[in-house]
């Protein structure tokens, strides 16, 4: 009996050992903010830029369309009561065409907008994926995940890169814009 009890005991001492042993090599993982990248990186500025230009170029030219519906309306409605009931009709018939084409436009200029985001958005992000390989096999990471999409609840804050990943990402901007501006134009 006692025989078994230090043959049990020398092969938990065994077996704690090998599991202390492996776990002496800690797995480097790393956790990245996608969404503050896209906030405060050069980058993620410069496309919000253009991205709330766009928007407000086509938020003018809905508001000046949007203003002359009203103005026609308006026209229509003082009309209305001199006009013959043909006549009347045409004209209602003319400003019905001209609200759809209107709301068909305001549904344009969204699905535009979003596509611009969508395609800005996928250009950063292919751009940081080729920063975060590089940082995961130079830093000797195991993982990096994304804290929104990776499901991340906790994560302690010395493996967060987002940081360091904003900071080479607005260098590589910045790089590429002096180059841009370097390049001569071509016409």
């Amino acid at each position: 009996m006692q025989k078994k009890i230090i043959v049990f005991f020398t092969t938990c001492f065994l077996l704690l050992g090998v599991t202390l042993s492996y776990g002496a090599d800690v797995a480097k993982i790393g956790v990245l903010d996608f969404a503050r990248i896209l906030e405060t990186s050069s980058a993620g500025k410069a496309a919000q830029a253009e991205l709330n230009q766009a928007g407000a170029k086509m938020g003018e030219d809905l508001k000046k369309k949007g203003s002359d519906l009203e103005e026609l309306q308006k026209r229509l409605e003082r009309e209305a009561m001199v006009m013959s009931q043909e006549k009347r009709v045409e004209k209602e018939r003319e400003f019905r065409i001209k609200v759809n084409d209107f709301k068909t436009l305001q549904q344009q200029y969204s699905k535009t907008a979003r596509l611009m985001q969508e395609k800005l958005t996928q250009k950063i992000g292919k751009e940081i994926q080729e920063l975060v390989d590089a940082m995961g096999k130079k830093g000797g990471y195991l993982l990096i995940l994304e804290k929104g999409k990776g499901g991340v609840w906790y994560y302690p804050n010395p493996i967060d890169v987002t940081d360091k990943l904003i900071q080479q990402y607005n260098l590589q901007f910045a790089r590429k814009i002096q180059e841009q501006k370097n390049t001569p134009k071509q016409e």
